[in-house]
């Protein structure tokens, strides 16, 4: 017998998940997976790599977590969530490429330094080739990768779209969610359900925080991504004085009675979604997806020249009563689409809702089998 204890000491299991950086939605439901993990194995620590901002990530994740603020994709440059500038994504994809082996060296010392376990992506190309340079396994998830939306605008992009697919190519597991593209370019796939946020407060909460003077049916939210969109005309909601809107959009009229300009941080879409009838936004896979979770209709404008868009647009009309509309029919100054009766779901596709709870499962399986 040994004359005193002997205590062995298990290393904390240490997840890094690099986040793309083009808008909110990648951000979102990557915070919500993380939650998940963290909810079920309270020890690890996680490491969130994106230049989102500090406060969404907390919206989901109630935690400690490390943010580390870096860029290893570019995504698309916009000026709003429609308005793409391809000359300057082309510029800073081409900047990328050239400064890509010190961001692979920089980045996978620090992976070495902090003893990371695993790599998991959602879904910036370069986390493939990071990860085994410090040799550490990337998973990634995603429903879509952005060599389908480079390889689409022809040109230059054709090479960047290769670039990029070789680096998926590297990837060692996808979790595809749904509404999603084919995803070739990766070898190990396996199929999950929708993902994103869940709501977190009760109607009498949600009663303290909101003053509601419509009926349910009669509540709508407008939600156009984080960076909104130029020049919505807000004020048609005037035409609708019976109905009351929420909007998460800053730059909106403050002096309208029906439009509610949500500011408190603790509120997100997903929190209202069992509180309205129907969500008015533009073509994203987060907002789709807690859609379908929510069981709330959609109404949603098409997008030209990206090419993830009307993938989602075909594949949500099998899931929700919808009515798809044009940039115009949302510009103009009428808003005729609130009056027009939803289209029915196409079939009775069943639903999902499990993709969080899949993901985190197999992230937590493997680091507590190593």
């Amino acid at each position: 017998m040994l004359p005193y204890a002997v205590h062995t000491f298990m290393p904390q299991p240490t997840l890094y998940l690099a986040i793309t950086n083009h808008g909110f939605g990648h951000a979102t439901r990557s915070a919500a997976i993380a939650a998940e993990i963290q909810r079920l194995c309270p020890e690890v620590l996680l490491i969130l790599a994106t230049t989102a901002p500090r406060w969404l990530l907390e919206e989901s994740i109630a935690g400690s977590f490390i943010h580390r603020p870096r860029a290893f994709d570019i995504g698309v440059v916009q000026s709003d969530s429609f308005t793409m500038d391809k000359p300057a994504t082309l510029a800073k994809l081409r900047e990328l490429q050239a400064k890509q082996q010190s961001l692979i060296a920089s980045e996978a010392s620090f992976l070495k330094q902090n003893q990371v376990d695993l790599v998991l992506a959602d879904i910036p190309p370069l986390a493939a080739p990071i990860a085994h340079a410090a040799g550490v396994p990337c998973w990634m998830m995603s429903n879509f990768g952005w060599d389908l939306i480079y390889r689409a605008w022809g040109g230059e992009f054709v090479e960047i779209a290769e670039w990029i697919a070789a680096c998926f190519g590297q990837c060692d597991r996808l979790f595809r969610m749904p509404l999603h593209e084919p995803m070739a370019a990766f070898s190990n796939i396996t199929d999950v359900g929708f993902t994103g946020g869940t709501p977190r407060f009760s109607a009498s909460e949600i009663e303290t925080k909101l003053t509601f003077t419509a009926p349910p049916e009669k509540r709508a939210i407008l939600t156009f991504g984080g960076l909104g969109l130029n020049q919505v005309p807000y004020h048609n909601v005037q035409q609708f004085p019976d109905w009351q809107f929420f909007t998460f959009d800053y730059d909106v009229p403050k002096e309208i009675p029906n439009l509610i300009h949500l500011t408190d941080r603790s509120l997100r879409p997903v929190d209202l979604m069992p509180f309205c009838q129907v969500i008015v936004s533009k073509p994203g896979y987060s907002t789709f997806s807690e859609a379908c979770c929510q069981g709330i209709s959609l109404i949603t404008t098409t997008r030209e020249d990206f090419a993830e868009a009307p993938i989602l647009i075909e594949a949500i009309q099998h899931y929700l009563p919808h009515r798809i509309i044009s940039p115009q029919d949302l510009y103009g100054s009428h808003w005729q689409f609130l009056q027009q009766p939803l289209q029915p779901a196409l079939g009775n596709q069943p639903i999902d809702r499990g993709g969080n709870q899949a993901i985190a499962k197999a992230v937590v399986d493997y680091l507590q089998s190593t």
